[in-house]
C-alpha cells in the first residue's frame, strides 16, 4: 500500500446556528476573505504613509487607505464571482442567471477577483487624486496574504485538489474519487495543490516583494512591483497547474488532462492559459519600469 496522508477531520463550517428554518454558518472560506483583507489592510497603511519607502513623499493618507479597502473588497466578491461563472461554467449560469448571486454555494475565481481589484483600484485612484502606479505597487504586495489564507481554505474545503501522486505527503481527499486513481482501489492519495499554492503565491511570493520594497527601493520605480507581482504570481500558477486536478467541465474521454488549449500531447489548462497573460505582462512592466528609471 502505498504511503499517503488521511485528510485532517476538520469541518468546513467553523460553527453554525440554527434559528427555526434558517440557519447561519461561519465558514473557513468567509474567514480567509476577511483575514486576507485585514492583513492586507494594515499592510497597505504600513507601505502607503512610510515615506522612507518613497522616493519623496507617501503616496496616501491613512483615511484614504480606509477607502481603498472598501474599493477592494466589492471588486474581490463582484469579480470572484462573475470571474467564476464567466471562466468556468458559463452554460450554466447563462441558464440559472439568480444563481450567479449565490455566493455561499462556492464559486469563485482568483482571475476574476483580480480584474475586479484592478477595476476597483483604477476608479480609486481617479477619484481621490492618487498616482494610479503608486497603488498599483501597494496593492501588489498586499493580495499575497488574501492568496495565503485563501488556498488554506480551499484545503480545508476539500477542493481544487491535486492530480493522483505516490509521494509521501500526498493527502487522501474524502471527495475525490478513488476510480480517478488508476491501479488504487480504494484509495486516491492526490497533490495538495492547494498548500503548494498557498507556499508559493502567498508565502514566497510575498517575501520576495517585500524584500524588493525594502531593500532594494522598488517603489521609486512606478510599476516594477506590479510587474514583478503579476510575474510571479503567473509563474507559480502555471507551474501549480502541472499538479493539480482539472475541473470537472473540461474533462472528457479524449482530454483526460482537462487541457482548454490543446497542442499536440501537451496543451494549458484554464488557469495556465489565464495566467500567461499576466506572466507576460509582469516581465514587459519590470523591464519598462527599469528602463524609464
Amino acid at each position: 500500500m502505498q504511503a499517503a496522508i488521511p485528510f485532517p477531520d476538520i469541518s468546513p463550517e467553523l460553527f453554525s446556528i440554527e434559528i427555526g428554518d434558517f440557519t447561519f454558518a461561519l465558514r473557513w472560506y468567509a474567514l480567509a476573505y476577511i483575514a486576507g483583507i485585514l492583513a492586507g489592510w494594515r499592510m497597505a497603511a504600513m507601505l502607503g504613509t512610510n515615506p522612507r519607502l518613497w522616493p519623496s513623499e507617501a503616496p496616501m493618507t491613512r483615511a484614504q487607505v480606509e477607502s481603498l479597502v472598501t474599493y477592494v473588497i466589492i471588486g474581490i466578491v463582484a469579480g470572484g464571482r462573475i470571474g467564476y461563472c464567466l471562466f468556468y461554467q458559463p452554460a450554466y449560469y447563462l441558464t440559472h442567471p439568480l444563481e450567479i448571486l449565490a455566493i455561499w454555494q462556492g464559486g469563485m475565481s482568483f482571475h476574476g477577483g483580480f480584474l475586479g481589484v484592478v477595476l476597483g483600484t483604477i476608479l480609486f485612484a481617479r477619484w481621490n487624486g492618487v498616482r494610479l502606479s503608486s497603488v498599483a505597487d501597494i496593492m501588489a504586495i498586499v493580495t499575497t496574504p488574501g492568496l495565503f489564507f485563501g488556498r488554506l481554505a480551499n484545503f480545508i474545503n476539500a477542493e481544487l485538489w491535486g492530480s493522483p501522486s505516490d509521494m509521501p505527503w500526498a493527502v487522501i481527499f474524502p471527495t475525490a474519487a478513488a476510480q480517478d486513481c488508476p491501479g488504487i482501489e480504494g484509495l486516491c492519495a492526490r497533490h495538495p495543490s492547494q498548500l503548494y499554492e498557498a507556499a508559493l503565491e502567498g508565502v514566497m511570493l510575498g517575501a520576495v516583494l517585500l524584500w524588493l520594497a525594502y531593500r532594494r527601493g522598488w517603489f521609486a520605480r512606478p510599476w516594477a512591483m506590479t510587474g514583478a507581482f503579476l510575474a510571479g504570481y503567473g509563474a507559480a500558477r502555471m507551474f501549480v497547474e502541472l499538479f493539480r486536478q482539472a475541473d470537472d467541465q473540461f474533462i472528457t474521454p479524449d482530454n483526460p488532462a482537462g487541457h482548454v488549449l490543446r497542442l499536440g500531447e501537451a496543451g494549458l489548462s484554464m488557469g495556465q492559459l489565464l495566467s500567461l497573460p499576466m506572466l507576460l505582462l509582469g516581465v514587459a512592466l519590470m523591464l519598462w519600469a527599469h528602463r524609464r528609471a
